[in-house]
């Protein structure tokens, strides 16, 4: 299939006005950037900013409310003449200007440098429909040296989880046992991550797992392309292993020394927001009792055909056999005796290394493409 026609649904997807309302009506979302911007009020006075996928037009305005002098708000989709509205309606037609048009393909007057770029560019698990190559386009294009991103970075983690909602609640439906129900639910959901609340005590790693940090202010596009990761994490509490959980976060430069960056956290322990969180579900569920360890490895591809969206494939793994953190959380012997050595000799790292059993080989279960 021709690779444009899935950016052209991608773009026309946001003439539905329905898509803006979620997103400006998501408040952790909306007031991070706009606190992003004002912070750094003395950075944004009197520069020159792109925002890139503008939309409705709401964080050039807070840039131009910030103090910015110049503000280019690039939008692909209709909904453009909408921010023009906005914009007009806000009173800074004078500073901001509406360039409709694809970042890759647009020329800015005299090929100005702009001093920031800022843009709500993520999607579903950070990079389901997300605009993150558009992004490094649009900085390796138009930001000038040390120019500023916001955000500046991102981050998906990963931590296993329950699933009550596809399993337990299902025991009782109004006084009825609906099993049978939610074992065909849950076999229709296997070949696609599934977009829901996750809720922090269904979370049942001991701590959640980086997959993937993402420096907007360097990466490269081929650097994004992939990520993998074999992880082995015990298991904080007793509970049914039904999935794998998914979440992001995004930080913003803080430009006032401060150390006070602005953070847009989407994991289960933060308000909710419009990503949610995303679910790896399992073909079957596993009993797991506290310091159980709980071993998987996770790769994420960028598809071939339509770039906005990668392959994800889980593989789970012998604990047994999988290479374990230093430290690891788990409570199998070796752990056990490697924790407690380390927290006795902290120094040198390279004689607790020398503890450690060299036993890295994947025995994958079962394998879900997505």
């Amino acid at each position: 299939m021709d690779p444009n026609i899935y950016q052209n649904e991608y773009f026309s997807s946001y003439d539905d006005l329905e898509v803006h309302r979620l997103m400006l009506e998501d408040h952790p979302r909306t007031l991070a950037y706009k606190n992003a911007i004002m912070n750094n009020k003395s950075y944004f006075k009197d520069k020159i900013v792109m925002d890139v996928g503008c939309g409705t037009g709401i964080l050039s305005i807070f840039c131009a409310q910030a103090g910015a002098k110049k503000v280019y708000a690039v939008e692909a989709s209709n909904v453009g003449n909408l921010a023009r509205e906005i914009i007009k309606e806000n009173k800074f037609e004078d500073v901001i200007e509406v360039i409709h048009g694809n970042v890759e393909d647009i020329i800015l007057p005299d090929n100005i440098k702009v001093d920031a770029i800022v843009s709500e560019w993520m999607g579903f698990y950070l990079l389901h429909e997300g605009m993150l190559d558009s992004i490094l386009i649009a900085r390796d294009k138009f930001l000038k040296v040390n120019g500023e991103m916001f955000p500046e970075s991102a981050t998906i983690y990963i931590s296993p989880c329950s699933v009550p909602s596809l399993y337990k609640n299902w025991e009782d439906c109004h006084g009825v046992t609906m099993t049978s129900m939610a074992k065909q639910l849950r076999a229709s959901k296997y070949n696609k991550p599934e977009i829901m609340i996750i809720k922090e005590e269904d979370i049942l790693g001991f701590e959640e797992v980086p997959l993937c940090w993402i420096n907007l202010k360097e990466d490269t596009i081929s650097e994004v392309d992939s990520f993998s990761i074999e992880h082995v994490v015990g298991a904080k509490k007793d509970g049914m292993y039904q999935g794998l959980c998914l979440w992001f976060d995004c930080v913003f430069p803080d430009l006032t020394k401060k150390n006070e960056n602005v953070r847009l956290d989407t994991g289960p322990d933060s308000p909710p927001t419009h990503w949610k969180q995303t679910v790896i579900l399992l073909p079957e569920e596993q009993l797991v009792e506290v310091g159980d360890p709980i071993a998987f490895q996770l790769d994420m591809t960028r598809d071939a055909i339509n770039r906005r969206r990668y392959n994800i494939q889980v593989s789970l793994l012998d604990p047994d056999e999988a290479e374990h953190p230093l430290p690891c959380t788990c409570d199998l012997t070796k752990c056990l005796l490697i924790k407690a050595y380390m927290q006795q000799h902290p120094e040198p790292a390279s004689k607790t290394e020398q503890m450690e059993t060299n036993c890295l080989q994947e025995d994958p279960i079962d394998d879900d493409d997505v």
